[in-house]
């Protein structure tokens, strides 16, 4: 299993809002289990409504999110793929996160997992409609204490795939959540799928 973000996403000046499409793909031979997919929010991206999910209750979010979504997938057919539109905000003044997580069912086995991996970008734009956020870049915000023209941590490019070389641990409902920067993770007995 493997999901996708987009490389680049835009926020409303004004409202903050913005719209990411999230998608889950069997890049495997063969039909997948029946598949959860969460779509959580950290720090300043906040996920408000996913299409067709149900939020996540606070009290069962991962450590330190502000946000989630759980996803029922069902059972995914060899090189097909699930997109799903993401509502949230964005605090443009902060540093945002997302995660997605790929769940066996409702057994809470991660068998893979994207991020948290930020958005955000160098060039702030305050004055145009919509400020343009690259996926893994962290965001500088715009103010008096910040430069324009500073440079994004990481170019805007899909996250590496794979095992990371270090993992901290989240609590979600009693499962764990290996977050790894924008890194995936197989825990199942199959190999790291191809970098991408």
């Amino acid at each position: 299993m493997s999901t996708e973000l987009p490389t680049r996403i835009s926020v409303d000046n004004k409202t903050e809002k913005t719209s990411i499409t999230a998608r889950v793909v069997n890049k495997g031979d063969g039909e997948s289990p029946d598949l959860r997919l969460l779509v959580v929010g950290f720090d300043a991206l906040e996920v408000t409504a996913v299409e067709g999910c149900d939020p996540i209750p606070e009290g069962k979010l991962p450590d330190g999110s502000n946000s989630g979504f759980s996803c029922a997938v069902g059972k995914l057919a060899a090189g097909k793929s699930r997109n799903y539109t993401v509502s949230a905000t964005y605090d443009l003044q902060g540093k945002g996160k997302i995660c997605l997580p790929v769940m066996l069912g409702d057994t809470g086995t991660l068998l893979w997992q994207q991020g948290p991996v930020p958005f955000g970008t160098g060039k702030p734009t305050p004055n145009a409609p919509d400020t343009p956020l690259l996926l893994g870049t962290d965001n500088v915000p715009f103010g008096p204490d910040t430069s324009p023209s500073a440079s994004p941590s990481a170019p805007g490019t899909l996250p590496d795939t794979g095992a990371p070389g270090r993992t901290a641990v989240l609590l979600l409902g009693g499962g764990l959540l290996l977050a790894a920067g924008g890194a995936g993770l197989w825990l199942t007995r199959r190999g790291p799928a191809p970098r991408h």
